[in-house]
């Protein structure tokens, strides 16, 4: 039975507090696009095949796209050590790809509810942008969030999909994210870390500012996900000397490091003083690194940047603490002695429910140790209340 190990749920250790798992992924199952498409289209979609004995998405006919997900939970309930994702869909587990089974999960672990970000086609829709039809791109979009609508409105509101956009477009950019927000209901968007690498405008272009306006506008937080654009530094930071299993490990965790790139220039950019009611959250990417990289922002901003910011009404550290929030999940040290700089209020929690880096099966074990010594109303805040004002979750 999955979740045996987890003796007691999350809300029996922390009673009254209602949890908000703000980092999960949703395993998309093999029929998501060709189900839904046009006759047209439908063999030109995302569609799982088995290719040396692994389960392989591709998209257009022969475009790869990757695994069939990065679910390491097996189908006995537990979690694959050492595994970047189990090769074949009938290894993984239910509750990475079934509604029921993941309410299930949730039910058990005291959750109750989960942000989910997508897998196929990028954590950000990056890999929809290699596609020369730009028809098909947009297909691959909207089919997406249609799909990931309908769980939100089949699990009552429980598992909250990010939609996905076609960034590449200005203007089905803007169709796309009026229709996710105001007829799909979908509650928060995410997009590449860093669009320059698509061959896409900086955030600081113009390209940009109708987008600002809108989410600002409609109230939709902007989430990157680590890896979302690109993950060179996953393959190319550890030395070749390594073994595959160093490789992966120090990769990882200096992925981990990435979206300081891009919340360094939106703190050095005047996007948040100028559209004070946007909100972006830094996902999988921890929360101990933030009062250094403050600080240095803080400092160089004084030493570096006598001119050019002179119009800014805000400096970084304001800039953090009016726009910008950050995950945690396995970390001790961040948490536990840094709250106070951080701020209570920019922080979230996150499971990564069921990728290699997650909690599963001892979310409840590690809570207790990280919130101990804080106070209830901190924990309330961490665990629920910042989430449920940001992405407008009613408890």
């Amino acid at each position: 039975m999955i979740m045996a190990a987890t003796a007691a749920s999350l809300n029996e250790v922390f009673p009254g507090i209602e949890v908000i798992d703000c980092d999960a992924h949703y395993t998309e199952p093999a029929d998501l696009w060709t189900s839904r498409a046009p006759a047209s289209l439908r063999s030109r979609m995302p569609q799982m095949r088995r290719v040396d004995d692994r389960d392989m998405w591709f998209v257009d006919n022969d475009i790869p796209l990757g695994p069939v997900g990065f679910s390491v939970i097996r189908k006995s309930g537990e979690k694959a050590i050492g595994e970047l994702f189990l090769p074949q869909w009938e290894l993984i587990h239910e509750a990475s790809y079934d509604p029921s089974a993941r309410l299930e999960v949730l039910n058990r672990l005291g959750i109750r509810a989960q942000i989910l970000y997508p897998n196929v086609g990028g954590f950000g829709s990056s890999r929809f942008i290699q596609l020369e039809d730009e028809s098909l791109r947009l297909a691959c979009i909207q089919i997406y969030n249609d799909a990931v609508a309908e769980l939100q409105s089949e699990t009552d509101g429980r598992l909250l999909p990010q939609a996905v956009l076609p960034i590449w477009d200005s203007k089905a950019l803007l169709k796309e994210t009026e229709r996710v927000t105001r007829e799909l209901s979908l509650k928060g968007v995410t997009l590449p870390d860093t669009p320059e690498r698509l061959g896409l405008p900086d955030f600081a272009d113009a390209y940009w500012e109708p987008f600002w306006e809108l989410t600002s506008e409609l109230g939709l937080p902007i989430n990157f996900h680590i890896g979302s654009a690109d993950t060179t530094t996953f393959t190319s930071a550890p030395w070749k000397s390594m073994g595959p299993e160093r490789r992966i490990a120090i990769g990882a965790a200096l992925l981990y490091m990435d979206n300081a790139r891009v919340i360094v220039n939106l703190l050095y950019s005047d996007i948040i003083d100028r559209h004070p009611n946007l909100k972006f959250v830094s996902v999988e990417s921890g929360v101990g690194w933030i009062p250094f990289i403050l600080e240095a922002c803080e400092y160089q901003w004084d030493e570096m940047v006598p001119t050019e910011c002179k119009h800014h009404t805000l400096r970084p550290r304001e800039k953090f603490q009016q726009g910008i929030h950050a995950c945690f999940w396995f970390e001790e040290e961040g948490p536990k002695r840094l709250i106070e700089s951080i701020g209570a209020d920019k922080i979230l929690f996150e499971t990564d429910f069921p990728h290699p880096t997650c909690l599963y099966p001892h979310s409840r074990e590690h809570l207790q140790n990280v919130l101990a010594d804080v106070s209830q109303d901190i924990r309330r805040k961490v665990l629920c209340g910042n989430a449920a004002k940001l992405y407008g979750i009613d408890l």
